[in-house]
This record gives C-alpha cells, sequence and structure tokens, in this order.
C-alpha cells in the first residue's frame, strides 16, 4: 500500500489522501506528588487523598492527532476558590502546598477538534486537622418553687477537619465518658455534622471546677498528629458590652414615646459568670423605687438570657428623666458597669436618610469611595450596612453587616465587583426597639474597557484580503469613544466614517484589500471609553502553521543492536495548509541532547493536503541518546512557524499479539517485564558504565552483547546477602497464544565457579496458572556470551520467566540480554556475537562428542549478514 502510494505521490499526489489520520483525543488521569493513597471507593470512583499543604501532581496522558490541548478544571470545592474561574492549559497539573478549598473534583478536557472532547476526571480528597476551638456556655434555671437555683455549662470543642475528627474529652489526666456520673453528658448537637463535641456539666459541684481538654483525631490518616485545647473552669468573674432598648409601646402599637402609655427600657451586658450579674436601676441619679406603675424584672425574652428591664406603666410627666441601669458582681473585685438614656418630649424614633447628591456614587476603579447615610432621632443609634444585590451577600470587608456609628461606609480602593446597591438602616438596639429605617446608596465603579482579541495570530494567502475587528467586552461606561490603529507602531489614517445609522459602538474594524509582504506585521487597536484603553493585538502574515507531529506512531523506534544505532519513524501533518500559499519543502534539524551542534536537512514535497500524514525516517540514531527535532514549513512568503519535539530512546514492547520485536534492555521499562514478588530477590539491569566498580571478580559480563559500555543487559548479583538457592525471577508480559509454535531466542552469560543455574519457564493462563521448564543450563560457561533457541509451544495466554539460581558461593552472577520471542519453529543453527559458534543451546562448548569444541572464526558470516541486512533509507511518504 505504501509503495503504491508513493508512485501515486509521484504521479497524481493530489489522490494521496490521509484524512482518516486525524483521531479523536483519548485521555487518562494519573497521579504523581504526595498522595497518602489512591483509592477507588464504593461507586468505583478514582479518590486521591492528599494532606493540606503537600505538593498535588496530576497528569492527563493524552492520545488522538492532531495533539490534543488539555484543560484541567475543577468542581465541588468552595465558591470562593478562584482556582474554579480559572482553567490550566498543560498536561501536567501542579499545585504547591495545596489547600483544603482546592479539594473536589478535577476534570481533564482533552480536544483537538476531532470528534467530542476527552473528558476524564478524579476527585481529590485533602486531608487537614486544625487547632480545636473551645467556648463556654452556661444557664441557670430559677426555680421559684422550689427555692433553688441550678447551674449548668457546656464547653463546646469545635474543629475543622477532612475526615471527620473523633473527640476525646478529659478532666485532668482523666478520660470522660458520657454519662459515667450524673453530672456529666457528652454529646454531639444538631447541624453540626460530627464537628462539635459539648460536654455538659450539669449543676455544678466543687470536684467540676478542673483543667479540661478537648482532644481531637484523624486517626493519623495522612500522618496528621492529633491536636487538643485545655481550659480551666473557675469562678473568674468579667462584665464587658452594655446594651440598651427603648420599647415605646409594649403591644406594639405606636413608634412614638407618649404619655399615657407605657414604655419599657432593656438593660443587658455579657458577664461571666452570666447568672451572678446583678442591676440596678437609677433615676437622676437615685435609686429607681418599685411601684405599681414601674416594674424591674429579671429577663426580657426579645434580648439575651440574664437582661433587666424596667417597665413604665401609664407614661407620666413627672416619669421624664434620665435613666442609668448598672451592673455588677456583689463581693468582687470586678468594677460596675453603666449605662445611660434620656426620656423626655424631645426622645423621637429614628431617622434615616440620603445627603442630596449622594443617592448615586461614582468614582473610578481603584480609588477610595464613601457612603453616607444621616440618622437623626435621640438617642441617635448606630448605622448598619449591608449589600442589595442577591448575588453578592458579603460587603467588601468580608462581612454581611457592618456597624459604622457616624453613618459612613469608607471603602479603599474600589473594584469593579463592589459596584451595586448598598442598604443602610439603623440598628436596634442602643436605640429605639420598633422597625428598622433604612435607605439605599448606589454605587457606580468605572473602569477601562476590556476587548477581544487581546492578542490574534492572522493568516491569509498572498494578495487576498483581511479583516481586522477589536471588540469591546465590558467597560464602564459601555461604549467606545474612540479607537486608533497602528501598523508596527506607526498611526495609521483613520477607517472611513460609518453612517451614524449604522455606526457600532462596542467594535473597531480595519479592513486590508490584498495581504503583500509589505503590509504583513503586527497592528494593534487602542480602544478607549474615557476611563481608560485597551489593545488589541493582531499579528497578520502569510507564513504557514507549524506543522503537527504525530505522537501516535506505533513503535516508532527500530533499534540496531550491533551497531548501537537506532533509527525514528517521525510522522507529521501539516496544520490548515490550505490556509496560506502551499508548502513547498520543509527544513529539518536535528540535535543530540546536551549538545550543540545540528544537522539540517532540506525534504521537499508536493502539495500538502490537511490531515495527509508524511514521514521520514531518521538515521543514525546513537543508543541510548535522545534527540531535539525541529521541522519548519517554507512557502513562497518564507519560513512558516517551527514546531519541536524530543525523541527518545524506547525499546519496544511486545504486543499482546507479537510483534518480533528483541529486547535488548536499553531503557528502564525493560520491554514490559517486571520482577516476580515471590521469589527471593531480583534482577537488575546494567551496563559497563553503572556497574559497581567493586564487583566481584572473575564473574559476570564485562559489558552487553554489543560489546559498548552503555549497552545495558540483566543479570543477578550473588554476593552477600545471597543464599544458596535463592531465585530471581523476570516476567514478561502476558501474551496471546496465535500461532502453534514459538521460539524464544536470547543470548546468556555465565561465568563464575560458583554459577548457579539459569531456568527458562512458560507460564501458562489458559486454566489457572501453571509454569513449565521449558530450558535449563546451569554451571560455569565460560566469560563469553552465547545463544540459545528454546522452542514452545503454549496451549493458551502466556508469559515467560527467566529464573536465575545462585549457587554455591558469590563468583556465580548469570547476565542474559537481547530476548526474541518469535512465530514459529527455531532456527537448527545458532550463532554467537563473540565469535564462537555453537549448535544446540544446552551443550558447552568442551562437548568434543558433539562437536562443538571448536572456535572458528563468525567474523566472515556476521560481515555477510550485514551486507545482506536492507539498508533504511530516509523517506516521505503520505500514509492512508
Amino acid at each position: 500500500m505504501e509503495v503504491t502510494c508513493l508512485l501515486l505521490l509521484a504521479l497524481i499526489p493530489f489522490h494521496c489522501r490521509g484524512q482518516g489520520v486525524y483521531a479523536p483525543a483519548q485521555a487518562q488521569i494519573v497521579h504523581a506528588g504526595q498522595a497518602c493513597v489512591v483509592k477507588e471507593d464504593n461507586i468505583s470512583e478514582r479518590v486521591y487523598t492528599i494532606r493540606e499543604s503537600d505538593t498535588l501532581v496530576l497528569q492527563c496522558l493524552v492520545t488522538g492527532h492532531p495533539r490534543p490541548q488539555v484543560r484541567w478544571t475543577k468542581t465541588a470545592g468552595s465558591a470562593s476558590d478562584k482556582f474554579q474561574e480559572t482553567s490550566v492549559f498543560n498536561e501536567t497539573l501542579r499545585i504547591e502546598r495545596i489547600a483544603r478549598t482546592q479539594g473536589g473534583r478535577y476534570y481533564c478536557k482533552a480536544e483537538n477538534g476531532v470528534g467530542v472532547p476527552a473528558i476524564k476526571s478524579i476527585r481529590v480528597d485533602v486531608q487537614y486537622l486544625d487547632e480545636p476551638v473551645l467556648t463556654v456556655h452556661q444557664t441557670v434555671s430559677d426555680v421559684r418553687g422550689n427555692f433553688y437555683q441550678e447551674k449548668t455549662v457546656f464547653l463546646r470543642c469545635t474543629v475543622s477537619s477532612n475526615p471527620p475528627a473523633r473527640f476525646i474529652w478529659k478532666r485532668g489526666s482523666d478520660t470522660l465518658s458520657h454519662s459515667q456520673d450524673n453530672g456529666v453528658d457528652i454529646y454531639e448537637p444538631l447541624y453540626t455534622q460530627g464537628e462539635t463535641k459539648v460536654l455538659k456539666l450539669k449543676n455544678l459541684r466543687p470536684q467540676d471546677y478542673a483543667s479540661y481538654t478537648c482532644q481531637v483525631s484523624v486517626r493519623n490518616v495522612c500522618g496528621i498528629p492529633d491536636k487538643a485545647i485545655t481550659f480551666q473552669l473557675t469562678n473568674t468573674t468579667a462584665l464587658k458590652n452594655a446594651t440598651f432598648q427603648i420599647t415605646p409601646d409594649v403591644i406594639k402599637e405606636s413608634e412614638n414615646i407618649q404619655l399615657g402609655q407605657d414604655l419599657k427600657l432593656s438593660c443587658h451586658v455579657d458577664a461571666v459568670p452570666q447568672e451572678k450579674v446583678t442591676y440596678q436601676w437609677f433615676k437622676n441619679g437615685k435609686p429607681a423605687r418599685m411601684s405599681k406603675r414601674l416594674l424591674v424584672t429579671r429577663n426580657d425574652p426579645e434580648l439575651p438570657a440574664i437582661t433587666s428591664s424596667l417597665e413604665l406603666i401609664d407614661l407620666h410627666f413627672s416619669d421624664y428623666g434620665t435613666y442609668l441601669c448598672m451592673a455588677s458582681f456583689p463581693g468582687s473585685p470586678v468594677p460596675d458597669l453603666s449605662i445611660e438614656v434620656n426620656i423626655s418630649s424631645e426622645t423621637v424614633p429614628p431617622t434615616i436618610s440620603v445627603p442630596k447628591g449622594r443617592s448615586v456614587v461614582t468614582v473610578r476603579e481603584g480609588s477610595p469611595a464613601e457612603l453616607q447615610c444621616e440618622v437623626r432621632g435621640k438617642p441617635r443609634p448606630p448605622v448598619l450596612w449591608s449589600r442589595v444585590d442577591k448575588e453578592v451577600v458579603l460587603l467588601p470587608s468580608g462581612l454581611a453587616l457592618e456597624e459604622t456609628p457616624d453613618g459612613k461606609l469608607r471603602l479603599e480602593r474600589v473594584s469593579r465587583d463592589m459596584s451595586g446597591t448598598y442598604r443602610c438602616q439603623t440598628a436596634r438596639y442602643n436605640g429605639f426597639n420598633v422597625r428598622s429605617r433604612e435607605a439605599q446608596v448606589q454605587l457606580t465603579v468605572h473602569f477601562p474597557p476590556e476587548v477581544e482579541p487581546s492578542s490574534q495570530d492572522v493568516r491569509q494567502a498572498l494578495g487576498r484580503p483581511v479583516l481586522l475587528r477589536c471588540t469591546l467586552l465590558r467597560g464602564s461606561p459601555q461604549r467606545i469613544a474612540s479607537a486608533v490603529w497602528r501598523f508596527k507602531g506607526q498611526l495609521l489614517p483613520p477607517p472611513p466614517v460609518v453612517p451614524v445609522a449604522t455606526e457600532a459602538t462596542d467594535h473597531a474594524e480595519l479592513r486590508l484589500d490584498a495581504l503583500t509582504r509589505d503590509s504583513s506585521g503586527s497592528y494593534e487597536c487602542s480602544v478607549s471609553n474615557d476611563v481608560g484603553s485597551a489593545t488589541c493585538l493582531f499579528q497578520v502574515s502569510a507564513k504557514a502553521y507549524s506543522p503537527e507531529f504525530y505522537f501516535d506512531t506505533p513503535n516508532p523506534t527500530r533499534s540496531h543492536k550491533l551497531s548501537k544505532n537506532y533509527s525514528y519513524v517521525l510522522q507529521w501533518t501539516q496544520r490548515e495548509p490550505d490556509a496560506v500559499d502551499p508548502v513547498l519543502n520543509y527544513r529539518l534539524s536535528i540535535r543530540q541532547l546536551n549538545q550543540h551542534n545540528a544537522m539540517v536537512k532540506a525534504i521537499p514535497v508536493r502539495r500538502v493536503e490537511k490531515g495527509q500524514l508524511l514521514e521520514y525516517v531518521l538515521t543514525d540514531l546513537r543508543v541510548p541518546h535522545s534527540y531535539e527535532i525541529r521541522l519548519t514549513p517554507y512557502t513562497t512568503f518564507g519560513a512558516g512557524d517551527m514546531a519541536s519535539r524530543i525523541i527518545h530512546y524506547t525499546e519496544p514492547i511486545n504486543s499482546p499479539n507479537l510483534s518480533d520485536n528483541t529486547c535488548h534492555f536499553e531503557d528502564e521499562k525493560i520491554c514490559g517485564y517486571t520482577q516476580d514478588l515471590t521469589d527471593n530477590f531480583d534482577w537488575t539491569r546494567q551496563n559497563a558504565l553503572t556497574q559497581n566498580p567493586k564487583r566481584s571478580p572473575n564473574t559476570g559480563p564485562p559489558t552487553d552483547i554489543s560489546g559498548t559500555p552503555e549497552g545495558y543487559y540483566m543479570f543477578i548479583e550473588t554476593s552477600r546477602p545471597r543464599e544458596l538457592g535463592d531465585r530471581a525471577r523476570l516476567v514478561s508480559p502476558l501474551y496471546n497464544a496465535s500461532a502453534k509454535f514459538y521460539c524464544v531466542s536470547f543470548f546468556y552469560h555465565m561465568y563464575g565457579k560458583h554459577i548457579g543455574s539459569l531456568n527458562l519457564l512458560v507460564r501458562s493462563r489458559n486454566k489457572g496458572t501453571l509454569d513449565t521448564h521449558a530450558w535449563s543450563l546451569s554451571g560455569n560457561k565460560g566469560n563469553v556470551w552465547q545463544q540459545a533457541h528454546v522452542p514452545i509451544n503454549p496451549s493458551g495466554p502466556f508469559q515467560i520467566i527467566f529464573e536465575g539460581v545462585r549457587g554455591s558461593g558469590y563468583l556465580g552472577d548469570i547476565a542474559i540480554d537481547d530476548v526474541t520471542l518469535k512465530k514459529g519453529e527455531c532456527p537448527r543453527r545458532q550463532m554467537d556475537p563473540n565469535k564462537v559458534c555453537t549448535h544446540d543451546p544446552g551443550v558447552s562448548n568442551t562437548d568434543s562428542s558433539r562437536g562443538l569444541n571448536r572456535t572458528e572464526s563468525c567474523s566472515s558470516r556476521l560481515r555477510l549478514m550485514l551486507l545482506a541486512a536492507p539498508r533504511i533509507s530516509n523517506t516521505i511518504r503520505p500514509i492512508l
């Protein structure tokens, strides 16, 4: 098929199409970094558990052509997590010092414009344990009929953690349990999801005044240690935060203070212990006396527990005056706390309004702003500010409600998201207990325009027209006041005036009638909205787009072990070849990594069509070095965009259906072989450069079969702590049996006076797992590489196993190299590359009875084989 296509390419190149090479994206997520554990949960979802502040690394492995672009997004995290509003365009997602808000489901979306995008997800569970917070609450039950008071203290321990924390309460060093006596209860309050535990101490006893510790634990998940907080429960007293309310009419029929109606004054302070605080009322500096019209009560249902209210029944003119509420702890050194309020005909409920001209405040982004509401009334209450906009519930300070004593809300460096409606309202405490008065202020933030595109690459063939458009996306004001065009930094004359009836205010345009070399270059459009400006950048040219390397080439590496060279099949397509003038040739640059010199070659082509897969075979690459490849298309305009990639030497891994590849063990993947987990020790991969300089002499190979110091092989190290009979097993990938006979060919090196055995086993997986011996060799075979051919006939899916057995001493290293598995029968004769020719892999070179005690030179035979080998030529051709 390839030959036919090559002939067609020479004769009728337009008929060789390769649209089928485009393939939709496929994706798979793998993890790296500092995962605690990766598991499958009960709904078969992958969960990646990581400790807070560790490094998250996720990789999205993709296939498809063109090479898919990868976009990472996230959901199910905190609503304030900024990462949700952005995307990471990279195959590797890395987050240093991950925060708890960055937990959730991460999506890898791979798309290349062919078919539907591939979307994979993984849930990241961030583990953390904060320091616990302990708060103290108490209640007092006043049972008048029995003339006693019951005092109960609640120690509330709260912690944020993932997973949910386990709580342990201790008194001193003793662990407390639920209902261990009548005075202790431990329970979880409602609506806390296990993040709060309450220790209830009922009817405090003398022994309850002690040191209490709340210890929290996540059971050492991700290595997170336990944390604890301690509280000393004592009789210490304190008074703070005095507040009052004026209720003009107890039954709420009026919001004004009027003679002949009832009036209530309520007073409250925060105290520890709350139940021991006492209140005393004064009028005009003298203690208020109880009467039928003046009542003092201990609790007010409209205020927090333990308050005091003074109620005046049928208000008289003589009741006007200054009332003072004093809170104190009898017999305690804590100073008293008082608050006063004046009641007179001038005491009026509050009103609130916005000063004239201040209902709409307009400022530029980044400037300070001041919102103002005027409140009147006696007494004058503080002003509370909040947001009216439903989609925004918090003020710029991060609070839902903010108190300002002077009615002014001051904002520093306003941003566009602060625009909206703000509400000011009167507070009910330290003022009238009536419906809140409120007003609204509109804040408008002007900011410079945002345009699209910020940067655009425009390609067009020479002689064709080009239209450039700069569009206003958002801005305040939302209109274009002026638009200025420049070419290579030089001011262009304004475009023709558009009639007013059709004038567009959201974009600016520039038209080029025909693209030329002189008109190619950078254009910019500066758009202004009277507040600021933004710029659209356009790079206009007739340059060809970059090639798109094909990354899914099956087995692109072709190795030549004896010459230590390899070739690489480089494939690519041309991105949008019809967008500009036709591609005439490619400039190929090849540079070995860590070197400066590069080989440059021109590759001529016929007309390249969209989807046509082009190929070039890179030869004489050195094993195991990597190379940087640069490929640049050329048109009549000149050089196009260059594409580059790094190619690495990789050993081909035999597919389940056997692709007859030889494994040279030149890369760390060792062709898909794995170490058996049930043996005593492992095979080791090394070469002459990496072997231990202090290794045991007179055993093991000096190099691999190629004789070069860079070449790798597999061997068993039999020095201590290895013992007689220890086994190391190297297991191949699983193969599907599609033929009756197979031949396993490999080179072995068994040199040393303590050599044990080398066994080849076949593991059948047809009905269960069964290992059978196919070949075995023991003892010293000399300091040479020799080849074995072992026939096998598996009945179903199978694996081959190389088993090295340690002999009686440390001079017993065994090595293998160049393993090949092929369909069909084994050859009758075998040849050793170290100029030792043998007939049977199971017989030593000294067995003269079989005619094998000879060391005839194989150099002539090797030369013939090399001359007969087909030469790999550099070709470029389309693949259908």
